[in-house]
C-alpha cells in the first residue's frame, strides 16, 4: 500500500494495472517554471516538490506512514514547456504547434518515505499527424484537451492525432510503469502479486 499524491484518474488506473494498492492524497504546489529552467529539470522538480508536499500533508493526518508517490507530466516542443491550456484558444495554439512535428513528453516520478526521496525521468518522442483546423476544432470541442499537458490525451480521442511514438506509452498517459516499478522496488513495495 502506498499514497498517491495525484488526483489524476489516469495515474490511478496505471497503478491498478500493475497491482499497486494506494490511497489518494491531495496536494497543491506552484507549478510555475523558474526562468531559464530546462524542461527535464522542471518536470523532475515538479514531481519531487509534489512528493515533498504530499509527505508534509501526510504528517498532518492520523494515518499510517507508507511510501508516497507523485508524478508530473509535461509536453515539450522546441524546448518550450506546454502545460495545461488556459483556454480553447491556448489549446488551439498548442495543437497547431504540435501538428506535423515531433515533440517530447516528459514524465517524472518521485517516491518518498520521509527519510529519502528518489526520482526518475522518462522521455518519449511523439510524432503528430498534420492536423487540419477542423480536426483541431473538433478535438477541442470534445472537451478532452482542457486538463491535459500539451492539450491532448493519447489514451482518448487524442490517439488519432498521433502518427507514431518512440518510448513509453504509459509515460505519455501520465506514469511510466517501468520507472515506477523500479522506484517502488527500492521502497520494498510489491507491484504485482503472483496469480
Amino acid at each position: 500500500m502506498i499514497y498517491l499524491a495525484s488526483q489524476s484518474p489516469r495515474r490511478a488506473e496505471l497503478l491498478q494495472q500493475i497491482g499497486v494498492s494506494f490511497h489518494k492524497l491531495a496536494c497543491e504546489i506552484d507549478e510555475t517554471p523558474i526562468p531559464g529552467e530546462v524542461p527535464s529539470e522542471y518536470v523532475l522538480r515538479m514531481a519531487r516538490e509534489k512528493a515533498a508536499a504530499g509527505w508534509q500533508e501526510l504528517l498532518t493526518l492520523d494515518s499510517p506512514k507508507m511510501p508516497l508517490l507523485a508524478a508530473d507530466t509535461t509536453v515539450v516542443c522546441n524546448d518550450q514547456i506546454l502545460g495545461k491550456p488556459q483556454s480553447s484558444d491556448d489549446a488551439r495554439r498548442m495543437l497547431a504547434m504540435l501538428s506535423g512535428s515531433t515533440h517530447q513528453v516528459m514524465t517524472a516520478v518521485a517516491v518518498t518515505d520521509g527519510r529519502q526521496l528518489q526520482s526518475e525521468l522518462s522521455v518519449t518522442d511523439v510524432v503528430f499527424n498534420d492536423l487540419s483546423s477542423q480536426l483541431i476544432d473538433d478535438y477541442i470541442a470534445s472537451g478532452e484537451s482542457t486538463d491535459k499537458a500539451g492539450a491532448y490525451g493519447i489514451q482518448g480521442y487524442g490517439a488519432v492525432l498521433v502518427a507514431s511514438m518512440s518510448g513509453s506509452y504509459s509515460a505519455v498517459v501520465g506514469l511510466p510503469l517501468m520507472e515506477t516499478s523500479r522506484l517502488l522496488t527500492q521502497f520494498n513495495v510489491p507491484f504485482w502479486e503472483a496469480r
